[in-house]
C-alpha cells in the first residue's frame, strides 16, 4: 500500500469518526466541545505523522517527498480541525449544521491526493505497522505552536487569503474566537466572495460576542444567503435567528428547505424536523401569531401564482427504480438562475402524482413563481435523494410554459448524463 493511501485512508477515516459521532450522539444545549474534538484530531494526526515516518525510514518515499507530506499533513490538519469550529445554538440546531463537514470530507481527502499523489501511487509499496515506539505524541501544545507557525508565515506573506481562512478556523477550534473572527475578516477582504466562508464568519462572530446571532452575524448570514440561497449552514442559522427572535413561521420556512436539500431520512432531516415541530409547537401556543398566520394566508390565497400538472414514470424506467426512491418536482424561470422558484419533494410509490406548485414552496422569498413570467417544469427521480441532479437519475422536463398553466404533462423518461 503506498504512502499515499496510508496517508489519505487515515485522514478520511479519522474525520469521518469526527463527523459521525455528534451526528449520532443527543446534545444537549450550548457548543460542541471543542476540546473533544481536538482530541480525536490530535490522534488522527500522530497516527498518520507515524505511518508517514515508517514510510521514509523504510525507504518507501525519498526525503523530499517526504518533507513535503509532512508540511501538507500539518496544514491539512489545522485546515480540518478549524472546519469542525462550534455551532451556535441548540443541539437540535447542530444536526443540520454538521451536514456541511459531511460535504467537506471528500473534499479535504481529494484536495490532499491532487497535492501530493499521482495515481500510480496507488499502487505502491505495502507500509508496514508502526510500533508504539515510533508514534509521534502530538501535544495540545504542539497543535497550538503549528497554528503560530502558520500566523508567523502568514506576517510574512500577508495576501495569502487562504492561509488566512485557514488560521481562522485553527483559531476558532482552540477557542480562540477573536482572534479567528479577526482572520476570516481578513481572508473575506481577499477571496472571491464565497457563500461558505460567510456562513462559516457568522458562526464565529457569534461565538466571539457570546453565542449571540443578532447584529453583525446576521448580516453575514444574509449576506452568505445572497450569493446562494441554498446555503445550508446559512439556512440552518437563518432558521435560529428567526426562532430567537421569535419568529416561528420564519424559522420554520428557512428550516422546510434545509430538510428540501438534505437526504431524506439522514440524522440532519431528523434534527431539523425535530426543530420545526418544536417551531410549530410555539406557533401553535401563540394565539395571537396563529391568527395572522390564518390572516396572512387568506390574503395570500385571492392571488395564486401556480403550476398545477401530472408526473408519470416511463415504464422502461420501472426496473431501475424503488418505491422509496425520492422524486424532486420542481420549477425553474426560463431567463433565470437554475436554482427553483418552487420544488416539493415526493417517492415513487407516489407516481402518477398530479402536483400543483405555488409560491409556498419556493427556495427563498425574493424568487419565487410569482416573481417570473415563464418556466420550465421537471421531475426527477434522486437515487441519492439529494436534490442536485447527479449522473445517472432519471428525470423528465416541460418546455417554456406561462406561470397559471395547471395542465403540465411530465414524463421521466431519460437519463442525467
Amino acid at each position: 500500500m503506498s504512502w499515499f493511501v496510508v496517508i489519505g485512508g487515515l485522514l478520511f477515516v479519522g474525520i469521518l469518526i469526527v463527523l459521525v459521532r455528534p451526528l449520532l450522539k443527543q446534545q444537549g444545549d450550548g457548543a460542541v466541545d471543542a476540546m473533544e474534538v481536538r482530541d480525536l484530531n490530535l490522534k488522527v494526526l500522530r497516527d498518520q505523522a507515524a505511518e508517514l515516518e515508517v514510510s521514509f525510514r523504510d525507504g518507501l518515499i525519498e526525503k523530499a517527498t517526504y518533507e513535503q507530506a509532512k508540511h501538507e499533513l500539518e496544514r491539512r490538519t489545522l485546515d480540518d480541525v478549524g472546519q469542525k469550529s462550534a455551532v451556535v445554538g441548540l443541539g437540535k440546531k447542530k444536526n443540520a449544521l454538521a451536514v456541511l463537514l459531511a460535504v467537506l470530507v471528500p473534499v479535504a481527502v481529494f484536495s490532499l491526493y491532487a497535492l501530493l499523489g499521482t495515481p500510480d501511487a496507488i499502487t505502491g509499496r505495502p507500509v508496514v505497522k508502526s510500533s508504539p515506539e515510533g508514534e509521534h505524541a502530538l501535544s495540545a501544545e504542539q497543535i497550538s505552536a503549528m497554528v503560530e507557525r502558520l500566523a508567523l508565515r502568514l506576517q510574512e506573506n500577508p495576501n495569502d487569503g487562504q492561509g488566512w481562512l485557514m488560521l481562522g478556523r485553527s483559531y476558532a477550534v482552540l477557542g480562540r474566537y477573536p482572534e479567528s473572527a479577526a482572520a476570516f475578516g481578513r481572508a473575506l477582504s481577499m477571496l472571491p466572495p464565497d457563500a461558505q466562508h460567510y456562513a462559516d464568519f457568522a458562526d464565529i462572530v457569534a461565538m466571539a460576542q457570546g453565542k449571540r446571532l443578532t447584529g453583525e452575524p446576521e448580516k453575514l448570514v444574509r449576506r452568505s444567503l445572497e450569493i446562494d440561497p441554498n446555503n445550508i449552514k446559512a439556512l440552518a442559522l437563518s432558521g435560529t435567528i428567526a426562532f430567537d427572535g421569535q419568529n416561528y413561521q420564519l424559522a420554520i420556512r428557512e428550516w422546510q428547505k434545509v430538510v428540501a436539500l438534505v437526504p431524506e431520512g439522514s440524522p440532519v432531516a431528523a434534527g431539523i424536523q425535530g426543530s420545526i415541530r418544536d417551531a410549530e409547537n410555539r406557533l401553535a401556543i401563540s394565539g395571537k401569531q396563529v391568527d395572522e398566520t390564518k390572516s396572512q394566508a387568506k390574503n395570500e390565497s385571492a392571488i395564486v401564482a401556480k403550476v398545477a400538472g401530472v408526473v408519470e414514470l416511463d415504464p422502461k424506467f420501472k426496473s431501475s427504480v424503488t418505491q422509496d426512491d425520492t422524486v424532486f418536482i420542481f420549477a425553474r424561470a426560463v431567463d433565470g438562475p437554475k436554482m427553483p422558484v418552487a420544488m416539493l419533494r415526493k417517492k415513487i410509490s407516489d407516481l402518477p402524482f398530479k402536483f400543483s406548485l405555488d409560491d409556498s414552496m419556493s427556495m427563498t422569498p425574493q424568487f419565487k413563481l410569482s416573481t417570473v413570467g415563464k418556466v420550465i417544469v421537471g421531475a426527477r427521480v434522486s437515487k441519492s435523494g439529494d436534490a442536485l441532479a447527479r449522473a445517472g437519475d432519471m428525470e423528465g422536463i416541460s418546455s417554456a410554459i406561462s406561470v397559471g398553466t395547471e395542465n403540465v404533462r411530465i414524463i421521466i423518461g431519460n437519463t442525467v448524463q
